[in-house]
């Protein structure tokens, strides 16, 4: 009986010593030590784009901000429907929420000017500056994603809609740090990073 006991206690510490660990998130992208010995991770770097309100939106926007981003246009035959469905889903969830941002940036900004980019928030019932729609420089925006988001984002003639973009949510905190990628045409993938974004609004 006291064996029995010994191991229910032993057995018990652990579930509340694994329960006491708080998640962390990874650090994703390239990172360095600099002089001091210190690592430096990755980070989103400074853009200016304009949204569909015709408003710059900087880096400053998103400061001390946890926010998604992802890649889309908005005559995309493809993922994009099931993109913004799911996005959806995150923007209801944290309309409330000033700490939390969606920052979706055209890849077909030629044809996705502010005033047609106005008219896709309206059809989907969201506002900024808690989802930004973004246009801007083309060459801008493809660098960001591929070199930055680590996302692809570019013309592609063989490709429907004639661009090839990832369909994934980029999660950042507020530092600016890629904390995590999901595939935003899956709800369970999303599901994972409504979890992971609770881990990043107990860091603000």
């Amino acid at each position: 009986m006291r064996h029995k006991n010994i191991v229910l206690s032993i057995a018990l510490a652990f579930v509340v010593f694994s329960c006491s660990q708080e998640k962390k998130l990874p650090f994703m992208g390239p990172k360095t030590v600099n002089a001091k010995g210190d690592t430096v991770y990755h980070q989103i770097p400074a853009f200016q784009f304009l949204n569909q309100d015709s408003v710059f939106v900087t880096e400053k926007d998103v400061e001390g901000k946890v926010y998604v981003a992802d890649f889309f246009f908005t005559t995309c035959p493809t993922i994009c429907p099931k993109m913004k469905t799911q996005m959806l889903r995150i923007y209801e969830r944290y309309k409330e929420r000033d700490e939390v941002r969606i920052i979706s940036h055209s890849i077909d900004p030629d044809f996705d000017n502010t005033s047609v980019l106005k008219d896709y928030a309206t059809r989907l019932k969201v506002q900024a500056p808690k989802w930004n729609l973004l246009t801007g420089d083309k060459a801008a925006i493809y660098k960001l994603g591929q070199k930055s988001y680590m996302v692809s984002a570019q013309e592609d003639p063989n490709e429907a809609g004639g661009f090839v973009h990832s369909g994934a949510f980029i999660l950042v905190d507020k530092n600016r740090h890629v904390r995590g990628i999901y595939d935003g045409t899956v709800e369970t993938e999303v599901n994972h990073l409504l979890e992971d974004m609770e881990v990043l609004l107990k860091e603000l």
